[in-house]
């Protein structure tokens, strides 16, 4: 349920369920080295607003937020 502003609505304190968990995205910088659940071990090579660019030496790949499958080494 949202409402009319698409925000999910204000959490109760009376509420018996927990409020929902926030997501923390994780923060990559260029160079940063980093492994990929499919494509392996790789180093950051961009990064903008909306993904990062990883280079895993065969190819270049652009991954979007949620970052799943990219860990930091």
């Amino acid at each position: 349920m949202t409402s009319s502003h698409g925000s999910r609505p204000k959490h109760l304190s009376s509420s018996p369920f927990a409020p929902p968990v926030e997501e923390v995205l994780e923060v990559f910088e260029v160079g940063d080295r980093v492994c990929h659940d499919l494509y392996g071990l790789g180093s950051v090579s961009a990064v903008d607003s909306h993904a990062v660019t990883v280079d895993f030496g065969a190819q270049s790949v652009r991954i979007k937020p949620p970052f799943a499958k990219l860990q930091h080494l």
